[in-house]
């Protein structure tokens, strides 16, 4: 049996009069996670949100796990001291290696996006295909969800390497990329799948792509949307959904803040202002 929230005696920070009014913490190696950040504003209107990208460090999917457990370790230690309600792993890599130990480790409540796709792919298919980074699709993670959930569907995973290169570059609608979108599905369509799971946050902004290559019969899985249900329910059941008017969304990154904030413009309709952070060895020092 699980408790009415996975969250359940993980709220010690939680410590100020009004709780609700913090933001909740997004973090993805860059743009992907922006899927998410706007299925919260649609879905979660009144939360304030902290958003940061690992532009410096991306692309997650061909690191190491102990790289990505470092760097999501940093991260969540970083949000945390922004005082942030709830992290969302707005990242598949991050949550298929690293969200289990990074709940036993830190004191404040932590989503991760698979379970939640897994779900939704479940209700939808019985031949269920995965893209992913190659990090997420080795790890099995999406696979191992699915099957938990339903043993009787059958699952095909992709790793994509090249993807989210082409996405942070701006070269979603490039022939290259259609090219490449069409010999990772060649696998897949030779399953003849019926459900197309994202298994990267930042594969929604290929889905012109991705729709021209396969049959309208096929079911395609935005993770961003049932992650930001899941939070939405989770807030409920913690007491902690804000009702009050929220603040505006705080953009980080390790990287270029320019560039995050041109990508920003086309995925969510206006100019964010950005910071840079850089991480200090003073920093990891202390989380050690």
């Amino acid at each position: 049996m699980y408790p009415s929230s996975i969250f359940e005696g993980n709220l010690g920070n939680f410590s100020n009069q009004e709780p609700q009014r913090a933001p909740i913490g997004i973090f993805d190696s860059g743009v992907g996670g922006l899927t998410v950040l706007r299925q919260l504003y649609r879905q979660l209107p009144n939360e304030s949100i902290v958003y940061f990208g690992d532009t410096a460090r991306l692309p997650y999917g061909i690191r190491s796990q102990a790289e990505i457990l470092q760097f999501t370790r940093e991260i969540i230690t970083w949000l945390q001291q922004q005082q942030v309600k709830m992290v969302i792993m707005a990242c598949n890599t991050s949550s298929a290696l690293a969200l289990e130990t990074v709940r036993q480790e830190f004191n404040i409540p932590i989503l991760g996006v698979i379970l939640p796709g897994a779900r939704a792919a479940v209700q939808q298919g019985k031949r269920i295909g995965v893209i992913a980074t190659p990090a997420t699709a080795k790890s099995n993670a999406y696979k191992h969800a699915i099957l938990e959930i339903d043993p009787n569907v059958q699952v095909w995973q992709v790793g994509c390497p090249e993807f989210v290169p082409l996405i942070e570059q701006n070269r979603i609608h490039d022939a290259y990329t259609a090219e490449v979108a069409r010999a990772y599905l060649e696998p897949l369509l030779k399953q003849e799948i019926d459900t197309l799971v994202h298994g990267c946050t930042h594969y929604p902004h290929l889905t012109p792509v991705l729709r021209s290559l396969l049959s309208s019969q096929v079911q395609l899985i935005d993770p961003a949307v049932h992650v930001a249900a899941a939070c939405a329910q989770e807030l409920d059941l913690l007491g902690l959904r804000n009702t009050h008017s929220p603040l505006p969304t705080r953009f980080a990154v390790t990287g270029c803040p320019q560039q995050f904030s041109q990508s920003g413009l086309q995925w969510l309709g206006y100019t964010p202002v950005v910071e840079e952070v850089c991480f200090t060895n003073t920093a990891i020092s202390q989380l050690q």
